[in-house]
């Protein structure tokens, strides 16, 4: 297909999805397909993703469409300069299709928390795709792109490709330039791929990774190699972590990981039990450090700079920031503020904050002696359940947290991860998660390209 082809089939996919309800796109136009479509054909037709439509979470900036983080707050904000991501994506020829429905300010584990609406999965409407990219999974999982761009900050990505039965990709933290991303916590944001396979993620993750000096957190290292995909996995010893494997895991789930468990035997790994004592502690960690950077990154939206600007009744700056704050930010932004002010209150940075990133190193050093004591990977469930029901724990944030329970703690750790699909359970996908060691990205891509070959996605697991 000509790069025009394949925005007219673009265009027509996404007036499909809007049209049966998914909710998964903030905007998109046919006039820019089409652009971008022109614009393609002017490059070489070799390019590594050349005429690739691929769908960018709404909160990683362009110049040609409007990013809103899907909040109140940025209604109609249009960025005066393009993420380093996007701009490496487009010159290996991909198109942007569409900027992707997600949870506000990606605080969430299911898109219904969106000022504009909840994201339908796309397999089961009474269900959540995952979060807080949800739109983009959605979207891949749909058919509607081959590839979409998410963010990840404690399994952003991970979590609603397992609910959705896509590939996502987390990759080591510097891997990716973080500039255009909006900040949510510095210190764990990646921005990363959903795909329909795992070579689909590969071609985009390499496209796009690299040092920028527009980032300071980007590592000075050779930019990603699409990785050729092993034919088994003769000579890889793959670690289970016995805290990932509890007693009342969802049958559904154990069932999907027995299945990954022994394809991954009959491909030849060698398969051995280890420990990660400190993965009980990931999700408290994980929410004090995230709304504690969150708190300092959204201190900017005070309706000065961004946004609408709303005067309260009685005047002055405290009602200025109290009118704007109050109606712009969703429940779930408001909260995450207010936690992470808390800790890191005078008084509490001590007890809360500061414990949090000693507890953080702890994680990160459970990881560091699995893969130094002779493991080449990790092999987890994604997710502890399939999705779950639209509604069923939004009154219950404690209960949405621990949606992410064997996801965090590789964000607090900086490493890669994926999630590959292993097969449905009444209906719904199942995700098992490979982690890999720091920068070994490329490894782990190809020893899961081998799995998903073994596996296929859709049998169903009893």
């Amino acid at each position: 297909m000509s790069a025009a082809a394949v925005a007219r089939d673009t265009g027509a996919r996404l007036a499909a999805a809007d049209a049966a309800g998914l909710n998964a796109t903030l905007y998109w136009s046919q006039e820019l397909l089409d652009a971008e479509a022109r614009r393609v054909e002017a490059l070489p037709a070799d390019s590594s993703l050349h005429g690739m439509p691929i769908a960018l979470k709404d909160n990683i900036v362009t110049t040609d469409a409007p990013t809103t983080c899907a909040s109140r707050i940025l209604a109609g904000y249009v960025s005066p300069y393009e993420a380093t991501a996007v701009t490496r994506l487009r010159g290996a020829g991909a198109m942007v299709a569409a900027k992707a429905n997600m949870d506000e300010f990606a605080m969430g584990s299911s898109t219904e928390h969106s000022a504009f609406g909840r994201v339908v999965h796309p397999l089961d409407p009474s269900r959540v795709p995952g979060g807080s990219s949800g739109g983009s999974a959605a979207l891949v999982a749909a058919g509607v792109v081959p590839a979409a761009l998410g963010s990840e900050t404690g399994g952003s990505v991970r979590q609603p490709a397992s609910f959705c039965g896509v590939v996502g990709v987390k990759p080591s933290y510097g891997r990716v330039s973080r500039f255009g991303l909006v900040a949510f916590g510095s210190s764990l944001d990646c921005i990363s791929v959903f795909g329909r396979t795992v070579d689909d993620a590969a071609r985009v993750l390499a496209a796009m990774s690299g040092h920028d000096p527009l980032d300071r957190t980007t590592l000075d290292r050779p930019s990603m190699r699409r990785p050729e995909p092993r034919r088994d996995l003769r000579g890889l010893r793959i670690g289970l972590p016995r805290e990932y494997f509890p007693a009342d895991l969802h049958p559904g789930v154990a069932a999907g990981m027995e299945r990954a468990r022994r394809a991954t035997r009959e491909l030849g790994a060698e398969l051995v039990d280890v420990s990660l004592p400190h993965s009980a502690f990931a999700v408290p960690t994980y929410y004090i450090v995230a709304p504690a950077e969150a708190a300092a990154n959204l201190a900017r939206y005070d309706g000065v700079r961004y946004g609408p600007r709303r005067i309260g009744a009685a005047g002055g700056i405290q009602a200025l920031y109290q009118a704007t704050r109050g109606e712009g930010f969703g429940p779930e932004v408001q909260r995450r503020i207010l936690i992470g002010t808390y800790v890191l209150s005078a008084g509490y940075y001590d007890a809360y904050y500061r414990k949090a990133q000693r507890v953080r190193k702890l994680i990160a050093d459970d990881f560091r002696r699995a893969f130094t004591g002779g493991v080449d990977l990790l092999l987890t469930p994604t997710t502890p359940t399939p999705a779950f029901r639209a509604g069923e724990k939004t009154g219950d944030p404690v209960a949405m947290y621990l949606a992410d329970v064997f996801v965090c703690a590789i964000s607090l750790a900086g490493l890669p991860a994926l999630s590959l699909p292993v097969g449905r359970s009444e209906g719904l996908p199942v995700g098992a998660q490979l982690i890999g060691p720091f920068f070994e990205d490329e490894a782990m891509l190809a020893a899961a390209a081998a799995l998903e070959r073994a596996l296929g996605a859709d049998a169903e697991v009893r």
